[in-house]
């Protein structure tokens, strides 16, 4: 339903084409706890030189500088969690940050090189590559094993050229939607809002894996990728 619960979700792909068959084995991250904010970083840059013995100039603009999004992770295994089973509050939150770690920073054996990277969580899907992190262990069992910490982690945006002139308007059919279905909605007339024609709508109920385009039912999620027109 409109409104319902929706988790933090990373994926892990070996190729920045996020295709499925590029998604790594046990490359799924689901968070227990969704974090209280985001941060977006938006960054322009501008040439800085200068005349010589001039006191100023206006400065020229040179690029925007890639998107950058900033999360903070709560790992708990206190019991204060809803659902935290007996093998988590005995064994701390050591395997669940191995498991995160692995996911989001861990080389790609044949590729010497971090995992492409997939947050999705409500409306927000954000391709990217992590940048860094922290881990901040805040509460500990009388031997020393941790039992809460917080992770602090930057991810850099990664866009193609085609997509970073779309994103200058955000219902372009060049960028990657997500829908929640409410009351009402059809698949083809959301199609033509997306697309600007409802014919589309096969594709994607093949691509989101739908049994049947006409059953849509209220908040489910649908994707609409960039879809080649020609």
């Amino acid at each position: 339903m409109e409104g319902a619960l929706q988790k933090l979700i990373i994926r892990a792909y070996k190729e920045a084409s996020f295709d499925e068959g590029d998604k790594l084995s046990d490359g799924d991250f689901n968070v227990k706890i969704n974090p209280e904010t985001y941060a977006l970083d938006y960054k322009v840059k501008y040439a800085e030189e200068q005349a010589s013995g001039t006191s100023g100039d206006l400065p020229q603009f040179d690029k925007v500088e890639p998107l950058t999004l900033g999360f903070k992770f709560i790992f708990d295994s206190t019991g204060a969690l809803p659902g935290t089973t007996d093998d988590e509050r005995e064994n701390g939150i050591s395997e669940e940050i191995a498991h995160f770690k692995k996911v989001v920073f861990d080389y790609i054996g044949e590729k010497h090189a971090p995992p492409f990277l997939e947050l999705s969580w409500g409306t927000l899907l954000f391709r990217c590559v992590l940048t860094g992190m922290k881990i901040n262990y805040k509460l500990f069992r009388p031997d020393g094993t941790p039992v809460r910490a917080e992770v602090d982690a930057k991810f850099k945006e990664l866009v193609e050229p085609n997509q970073r002139v779309a994103q200058e308007n955000d219902q372009s059919p060049d960028l990657t939607h997500i829908r929640y279905v409410k009351e009402g909605d059809k698949l083809p007339l959301i199609c033509k809002t997306i697309y600007g024609d409802p014919k589309y709508y096969i594709e994607v109920a093949r691509i989101n894996k739908l049994i049947s385009f006409r059953n849509l039912q209220v908040g489910q999620r649908i994707v609409f990728p960039p879809l080649n027109k020609a």
